[in-house]
């Protein structure tokens, strides 16, 4: 016979996402917008799964344009969109700029939605 015993439950918020767990304020909603906002483009989320894919979770925009047969102009916007809104770094080496996945940026969208 198993014993179920009852976990008490915390009303402190602290288990609750920013978007389901209260108001955000201004500043965070704007914050979250910006981050969503870039997201909100399928050419973009596909450049970030292809840098998330790649070595070391980085890729350089000469191996970008290709996959999403757009030109390279296009993928710059397009990457200075996912830069802006601090979903990935940009390093410039050489001739080439190279792109990494923010981690911590996409864990915190994550938790902004996990209930």
């Amino acid at each position: 016979m198993t014993t179920r015993t009852a976990l008490p439950l915390l009303d402190d918020g602290a288990c609750c996402s920013p978007v389901t767990g209260g108001v955000l304020d201004a500043e965070e909603a704007q914050r979250l917008a910006k981050m969503f906002k870039a997201l909100g483009d399928p050419t973009r989320v596909r450049l970030l799964s292809i840098i998330a894919a790649g070595a070391d979770r980085e890729a350089c925009i000469c191996d970008l344009t290709e996959p999403v047969g757009l030109s390279q102009p296009t993928v710059s916007h397009h990457m200075k969109q996912l830069v802006d809104a601090g979903l990935v770094t940009r390093e410039q080496r050489g001739r080439w700029a190279f792109y990494r996945v923010v981690d911590e940026t996409l864990a915190s969208l994550g938790a902004a939605l996990t209930p």
